[in-house]
């Protein structure tokens, strides 16, 4: 959990007072600010199983093995932070990776599209005034030598009644041209977390 103080900085510097903190929700004071959420997912990846937490569809990019930890905080003051850590994965490889409507499945299209804090209309969406990652949580990496991978994703909203219930990991970085924007290459692997 190293990454947690940045959380509590980005708490601290909104001006709220961190209570209490649990996997499930950190209460902030004062009491007319909305509670922070809090929430971490991790798992290890394999085969596809039903109730699986981690998967990955492609074993020779992700393989069996191979560990993901997602960490966000979600806040109106602060917006939402999220971080990825992942193991195991090919040494200095580009991966794209987005948080997703859908919980994973048997297959990478299980989890839907991208979750899009203001959703575009047109579907696939590809339009860089939805898909970017202003609108959209994406967290590319390049692995290094050893196989691990971060990034973190800072954005300017907090979930409602909707919320992404997956990250996938994708074949290349995300394309942010007209037409293109927002896709990054086949679906190798998934995270079930609950932000």
């Amino acid at each position: 959990m190293r990454f947690l103080p940045k959380f509590l900085s980005a708490a601290l510097a909104a001006g709220l007072t961190v209570t209490s903190l649990s996997a499930a929700t950190v209460a902030a004071a004062p009491a007319e600010a909305s509670p922070l959420r809090f929430t971490t997912a991790h798992g290890t990846f394999a085969a596809y199983t039903p109730g699986s937490q981690a998967v990955t569809y492609r074993p020779d990019l992700v393989p069996s093995g191979a560990r993901a930890h997602v960490s966000a905080l979600s806040g109106s003051r602060v917006g939402t932070t999220t971080v990825l850590v992942i193991s195991g994965l090919l040494p200095q490889h580009e991966y794209g990776a987005h948080a997703h409507v859908n919980s994973c499945g048997a297959t990478g299209d299980a989890a839907g599209g991208h979750f899009q804090h203001v959703p575009d209309p047109v579907k696939p969406s590809v339009d860089p005034a939805y898909a970017n990652p202003r609108n959209e949580i994406w967290l590319d990496f390049t692995t290094d030598r050893s196989g691990i991978g971060h990034a973190t994703s800072i954005v300017d909203w907090k979930f409602g009644e909707r919320r992404a219930k997956s990250v996938v990991i994708h074949e290349t970085h995300t394309h942010t041209n007209p037409g293109h924007a927002g896709t990054a290459g086949g679906r190798l692997a998934c995270l079930n977390v609950g932000f």
